[in-house]
């Protein structure tokens, strides 16, 4: 299939941004100004409107999109409820467990999840690694390489589990019940704000060196299948 002909490609990043980043952000820093309904409900709408968007657009549900649905929902909805202290540890494990359970399920389709993050037509030249490929009967060889990649990338997010509950245990103490309704919601968002803090050192640093190291691993299986660097399979 020619460069032309090919079907628009999603963007993994925009799609994290619209299914994770912004919903995680405005239960975070809005439901002090509108409450917890309102910001409940706008955090819903972005990966509503982006799932609907991308069904109607690729005719096929998007993932992320309702992994997105299902963490707003559970934390929005433990703050509607009241509900603090452990269970928001179980929700923070949660979601991590969720998409590494995703992210390793896809391991064992025809398309792992791999090569939709980093093996972007729009960024690489799919096509020469595709042609590489045959002429080296590496195919197979290169999917096996593909499906490893993707089971370490499901690792790193059971890690990310791991140090979230760990992280979220520490947070996330019981509120004082004797407070105002009120006081105990700008108490919970407080905890929530802390949890977002925290968790880029805490979290994020590591999970970044974990990608790393399994984009590393990625790299020198396609060198080492096709024969091809890095900034030969780079689009100008």
């Amino acid at each position: 299939m020619s460069q032309n002909q090919m079907p628009k490609q999603e963007n993994p990043w925009l799609n994290l941004v619209f299914n994770i980043l912004l919903p995680v952000l405005i239960l975070n820093k809005l439901s002090k100004f509108v409450g917890p309904l309102w910001a409940l409900i706008l955090a819903l709408a972005f990966p509503l409107g982006y799932g609907a968007y991308d069904l109607i657009k690729r005719k096929k549900t998007n993932a992320l999109s309702v992994l997105g649905l299902l963490n707003v929902l559970l934390t929005g909805g433990l703050a509607l409820m009241g509900i603090q202290g452990m269970w928001f540890a179980v929700k923070e494990a949660a979601f991590p467990t969720l998409v590494g359970l995703f992210v390793f399920g896809s391991a064992f389709s025809k398309k792992p999840f791999i090569e939709t993050l980093f093996l972007n037509p729009t960024v690489m030249r799919t096509e020469l690694l595709e042609e590489r490929l045959r002429s080296n009967q590496k195919e197979s060889e290169f999917h096996l390489h593909m499906r490893r990649a993707t089971m370490w990338l499901a690792l790193s997010f059971g890690f990310s589990a791991l140090l979230n509950f760990l992280l979220a245990r520490r947070i996330f103490t019981d509120i004082d019940q004797t407070l105002t309704p009120d006081a105990q919601s700008v108490a919970l968002n407080d905890q929530i704000a802390q949890m977002t803090t925290w968790s880029m050192a805490v979290i994020l640093v590591p999970s970044m060196i974990f990608l790393m190291g399994i984009f590393w691993y990625l790299m020198r299986g396609i060198k080492n299948t096709t024969g091809l660097k890095m900034e030969e399979l780079l689009r100008d």
